[in-house]
């Protein structure tokens, strides 16, 4: 365990000046390097602070991934087992059984699946990929792995079959040839079935690519190979001929036999199935189109849509069920995917929600010579799976346990909280599940394979999504599992939409304007807030009782007032253009939210969203408390919120965007503070200035706000943005360049001009608030930044003195004294700073100074919000409820919140709300805080304690609010010092309270920027955990800011990484790998080393069931299927080698770094002799029972005989 000490650098300092102690020396070293800074007095605190975290308690592992698979390709079922496989198109492989059994592996080369196959009952996969390659997965252990691969050189692979107890694996090829493989040893067999040879000498055209193979249940050694111009063969393996040929005008897309093997059945690209008899080639046996018009005799049935795939199933005590897709008529454009199911003489359509990718028949019994028994159809779904329950009239569907739906619609946000309240989940479930949807099937999930247990990790986990249609959905994800708790809509809280008649500009809004965007969850206190897409906030409080109520709304107006273009001297930098040409002419806004009309009446002083104002029944669960909603401001639409917190100890929920800061007090449904990013430094500003009166013309550019909807989430080259699903996928998962990230940057367009107005505090009805308003002056505004009264008005073309221009030489030669920055939260690339300027020196220069009129950013927006009981002021003794804010320029300001001392007052008597004037600066926008105490104990924000807001228990009702404080020591202690830890798009720093020393600075990157960091508990500790854009994820120990890890993880693709990516407790994290899916990790050592143990076993010891007994006759007559050896035929012996250049045969790595894999230390490999030595018991007391059964038959055989011996010894032959 090692110690720090925290010491100045420099002896023989003098006192500081009281400017610099809010300011951090630029001494912070390069990357990766800690520095100790001198405060504002001479002496320095000195004091040790034990660090248990070392770089030995970190690793970067991935765990386990949840959702729909995206971009599914094809479906495989392993009927012994029950396990279910789905491929996809980017090479991955998902592999269910029971809940809790859910394995993810991926192809290295990222191709197409193109088929699966299970070796059934056998703990293997063969997957068939678009590069021509087969590979040959081990299911017996957790984390597959390739066996064994084959790569085909010279032709396309098209069709695979495995023949159950075989292994001998037949592969179509696109040139319509038909090769073997050898799944044990995965070599190419030498028996080859060429196409000239399967079909008639005298045709003169090429059949196409293989489309079906299977060999007859009747007869092993013959083999249905299917064509795509519409002819089958039915080819003898032993003569190696071809035994019969069907011919058929009309492409096949499927085949599927009768159990007897006597009858096929095939479907057509007219919509038709055809039924052909082995006996009677020539023609087929039956002909239907399921969906067709029926036409008169004589005349052909009308063509529909393709049938691309059927399965033709027999049951003992009932017709056959006849099942496929597509087929129907072409007149029903609008119809929607089907899935048709034939009984008997009914047919019944199942519509389904998306296009069908693939299905399967789950029947009872894995030969395929017996009655099938099928009991449920599996259909894969572009976006969902489905079970349909085939033993109920009305065919329900079974309800997954699966997430499948996590992309229900488009995720825009997650939270991710580990070890919560234990109590959460059970009370979340029992709320939710009062909403699930009715008339599922009665039985259980058929896909039941697999063993799971729940581990070592027993804590809860919670995560929560937010989605583009105002959903929220909670989720447990206790012990690697995820399953739904419940769900709550917030757009019930608004009216609905009505559709404007004009769609002219800011459509974004328009496609989803409930779009979740940003959440904030206390689960101490169930207090939920949530943020959207139109500007608006709701706080939710939970409750287990129904109310019937009217929701309560606040409008809050907030602008930042931006003034004409001050042009600079010529010998300093070139004057600005001017604006006025460039920008369109003067239009107004109204209608609907998104929409400019051309009447000319501007939209002022109104919200984007309408809420509802009569009564609303609110069910038990999460219930709306208030709303608040940022209003139009001179034909502008409200900014995006960049930042939200709040504080149930406190009362308090606090906002800001691009514009300013919002601070409302949801106790008393009052707003306590509306100011401008600027105006927040008005208590430091070294230059004062005067009011302004406001312009009369006001021109805007509509395309130029900060967060333009859901631009944000999915970036693209258009203006048009829309949201809808499909629009999502496509924009997610192409690649976008970094560079048009910051092409696309706000703050890189022209500057938005807004009228000038007042900002400050709201006037409310409390004296002390607008005798604080009277305090402020009108600002000045050039760019969004102010300017200093030296500058003279706009409207005279005044240029700077040469006062200014010294102050502009300060900051180096054409630079802007704060470089060019956006929110994180905003998911907006920063624009790079080539030469890093000094600014962290000292704070002694004014935010708004003339020196900012040259710097070209339009607005400074609210990156970050913390509440903490902290010092506000560098003279404080004692710690008070503060209000941490973070901008996107790297300042963090102190506002601190004076409340009332009792609780009685807290309901009627008015909150304080002042900037402090504290003032702390880091390089980048401001990502996260938090606060330690003296000793290093990570502290947490107060909080109120939950009890139901709406019990009528007469207890209740003299209640109390209890806080709870989090304090790790004593106040006593606390109230001495306490360390500030702040972390920004390029470094972290660690901060003395009340001093406001810098202790420590880390430039954790100098060529990227970091998306994500969070300050997280783990092993008893606390650490910096951040998300870089380059991929790197980096965990540094606290206070020392040490770097523990720095792992290249994950390159940063597309923007939904980047806004889904989060940290949380006990070394977790998790973020959106696709739009269906969610990838967890661990960056814990101890978790890596136990992952074996939480996750399931795929492959389970199960008795292969027997065969049914086919009887003496059918023995006889039946066919020549169980004297056939493919070893004899396909074998290197008899069929020779295969040319080396038509296939590669490639290792896997499978066989050692698998075994490693599902090891995982001696007790694995104990674990997995023992399992070896149960299955090889089970089959030496099979085979015991086997020939004791065997001699037993053979007793009763001989006592039979000697019976009819004796029994017909005396008899001549003429008494028989």
């Amino acid at each position: 365990m090692k110690k720090f000490n925290f010491r100045k650098v420099l002896d023989g300092l003098t006192a500081s000046s009281p400017g610099s102690g809010s300011s951090s020396a630029s001494n912070s070293g390069g990357a990766g390097s800690g520095s100790v800074h001198p405060g504002g007095t001479a002496g320095v605190l000195r004091e040790e602070i034990q660090e248990s975290l070392t770089s030995e308690y970190f690793q970067i592992c991935k765990t386990v991934r949840h959702g729909f698979p995206y971009q599914p390709t094809a479906l495989a079922f392993d009927p012994v087992q029950k396990i279910l496989a789905i491929g996809t198109r980017t090479g991955a492989i998902r592999i269910l059984g029971r809940p809790g059994v859910d394995c993810y592996c991926q192809h290295e080369s990222g191709a197409a699946v193109l088929q699966l196959q299970f070796l059934i009952n056998e703990g293997a996969l063969v997957s068939a990929s678009s590069d021509d390659t087969l590979h040959l997965w081990n299911l017996r252990q957790k984390r597959p792995a390739i066996l064994h691969s084959l790569k085909f050189n010279r032709e396309r692979i098209t069709y695979c079959h495995l023949p159950f107890q075989s292994k001998w694996l037949y592969v179509g090829t696109e040139r319509g040839n038909t090769h073997i493989v050898n799944i044990e040893s995965f070599i190419l067999s030498g028996y080859v079935i060429m196409w000239n040879k399967a079909i008639e000498l005298s045709t003169k055209t090429h059949p196409g690519p293989v489309v079906h193979l299977s060999d007859s249940p009747r007869d092993e050694g013959k083999l249905l190979i299917g064509y795509e111009n519409g002819t089958v063969v039915f080819w003898d393996l032993k003569s190696k001929r071809a035994e019969l040929r069907v011919y058929y005008d009309e492409a096949i897309h499927s085949i599927d036999w009768h159990h007897e093997g006597k009858q096929f059945m095939c479907s057509h690209s007219d919509g038709s199935l055809t039924l052909w008899n082995l006996k009677s080639p020539s023609r087929p046996f039956q002909t239907t189109v399921p969906h067709g018009k029926s036409q008169r005799e004589g005349r052909k049935s009308e063509s529909c849509k393709p049938i691309l795939k059927v399965e033709y199933k027999t049951c003992r005590n009932s017709e056959p069920f006849i099942i496929f897709s597509g087929g129907l008529s072409y007149d029903k454009a609008c119809r929607r995917p089907s899935l048709t199911i034939m009984h008997g003489k009914a047919i019944t359509v199942l519509e389904m929600d998306h296009p069908i990718v693939e299905f399967l028949t789950l029947c009872e019994t894995p030969y395929p010579n017996e009655c099938q028994e099928p009991y449920a159809v599996a259909v894969l779904l572009e976006k969902d799976l489905i079970l349909v329950d085939l033993t109920q009239t009305n065919f329900p569907i079974f309800e997954n346990p699966y997430p499948m739906d996590i992309h229900e619609s488009p995720v825009t946000c997650t939270a991710y909280f580990a070890d919560c309240p234990p109590d959460l989940i059970l009370v979340l479930y029992s709320i939710g599940v009062k909403h699930k949807k009715q008339g599922y099937s009665n039985k259980e999930w058929p896909v039941s394979g697999g063993a799971w247990n729940l581990g070592a990790q027993t804590y809860p986990e919670i995560i929560i999504t937010g989605h583009a249609d105002g959903s929220i959905k909670f989720w447990d994800a206790s012990a690697m599992t995820l399953q739904m708790l419940y769900k709550l809509k917030t757009s019930k809280v608004f009216e609905k939409q009505k559709v404007g008649d004009g769609k002219q500009t800011c459509e974004i809004v328009e496609e989803d304007p409930f779009a979740v965007q940003m959440i904030y969850w206390c689960p101490e206190s169930r207090i939920f807030c949530v943020s959207g897409v139109s500007a608006y906030v709701i706080i939710y409080k939970f409750s287990r009782q129904e109310i019937t109520t009217e929701i309560v709304s606040l409008e809050v107006r907030l602008q930042c007032d931006v003034e004409d273009i001050i042009t600079p001297e010529p010998e300093t930098s070139p004057p600005f253009p001017d604006l006025s040409s460039q920008l369109p002419s003067s239009r107004s806004l109204s209608g609907s939210t998104n929409t400019v009309s051309s009447e000319g009446v501007t939209k002022d002083s109104i919200p984007c969203l309408s809420v509802k104002t009569r009564p609303v029944r609110m069910p038990p669960g999460y219930q709306a408390d208030l709303v608040i909603q940022l209003v139009w401001v001179d034909g502008e639409p409200p900014q995006q919120i960049t930042s939200l917190s709040i504080s149930s100890a406190y009362g308090i929920v606090a906002f800001g965007n691009c514009t300013g800061l919002v601070v409302v007090d949801f106790i008393q449904k009052t707003v306590l503070l509306s100011m401008g990013t600027i105006d927040l430094y008005r208590s430091s500003d070294l230059y004062q200035r005067q009011p302004r009166s406001p312009r009369k013309n006001k021109q805007f550019i509509a395309d130029n706000f900060c967060m333009r909807g859901l631009s944000n989430f999915y970036p693209d080259l258009t203006k048009r943005i829309r949201t809808s699903y499909q629009s999502l996928t496509e924009l997610n998962d192409s690649p976008v360049p970094l560079e048009l990230e910051r092409c696309k940057s706000p703050t890189s367009g022209l500057a938005t001009r807004t009228p000038e107005a007042a900002p400050g505090f709201y006037r409310n009805e409390m004296p002390a608030v607008r005798q604080r308003n009277q305090v402020h002056h009108l600002p000045d505004h050039v760019n969004g930044h102010c300017t200093s009264p030296t500058s003279q008005s706009c409207s005279s073309g005044k240029r700077l003195s040469s006062a200014d221009v010294s102050k502009v030489n300060r900051w180096g030669p054409g630079r802007p004294p704060f470089r060019k920055a956006q929110s994180a939260a905003c998911m907006e690339i920063s624009l790079p700073v080539t030469t890093e300027e000094a600014r962290e020196n000292s704070y002694n220069r004014s935010r708004s100074s003339s020196i900012s009129s040259i710097d070209k950013d339009s607005k400074e927006a609210v990156t970050a919000l913390y509440f903490m009981e902290s010092f506000a002021r560098k003279n404080d003794s004692t710690v008070s409820p503060c209000l941490f804010v973070g901008t996107s320029l790297g300042m963090v300001l102190l506002i601190s919140l004076n409340l009332p001392s009792s609780d009685e007052q807290r309901f009627t008597e008015p909150v304080m709300v002042l900037p402090s004037g504290t003032f702390l600066s880091l390089k980048g926008a401001v990502l996260t805080f938090s606060c330690m105490d003296r000793t290093g104990s990570l502290m947490q924000p107060p909080y109120e304690v939950w009890r139901d807001p709406n019990n009528t228990d007469e207890n209740e009702k003299t209640w109390k609010r209890k806080l709870v404080m989090n304090y790790s020591t004593s106040p006593q202690e606390t109230g001495d010092h306490q360390y500030t830890i702040i972390c920004s798009e390029k470094q972290a720093k660690v901060f003395s309270l009340p001093s406001q020393t810098c202790l420590y600075v880390h430039n954790i990157t100098e060529t990227s920027f970091i998306l994500q960091a969070e300050v997280v508990g783990m092993c008893n500790s606390a650490c910096l955990a951040c998300f870089c854009a380059n991929g790197h994820i980096m965990i540094m120990s606290l206070p020392s800011l040490r770097p523990m890890l720095d792992a290249n993880y994950l390159p940063l693709t597309d923007m939904r990484i980047a806004r889904t990516f989060c940290f949380t407790n006990e070394g977790q994290a998790l973020y959106l790998v696709s739009p269906t899916e969610i990838q967890r990790l661990t960056y814990s050592q101890e978790m890596c080393d136990n992952i074996q143990d939480m996750l399931g076993d795929l492959f389970t010891p199960i008795e292969t069931p027997e065969a049914q007994n086919r009887g003496f006759l059918k023995g006889l007559f039946g066919g020549s299927g169980q004297t056939f050896d493919r070893e004899e035929l396909f074998g290197e012996a008899t069929a020779g080698k295969a040319s080396r250049s038509l296939a590669q045969h490639i290792p896997g790595p499978g066989s050692i770094e698998g075994v490693k894999g599902a090891a995982g230390g001696v007790m694995g490999e104990l674990t997995r002799a023992r399992i070896a030595l149960d299955e090889r018991g089970q089959r030496l007391g099979e085979l015991e029972e086997k020939t004791a059964g065997m001699m037993t038959s053979a007793e009763a055989f001989s006592k039979h005989a000697h019976e009819l011996m004796l029994k017909y010894k005396d008899k001549k032959w003429y008494q028989f």
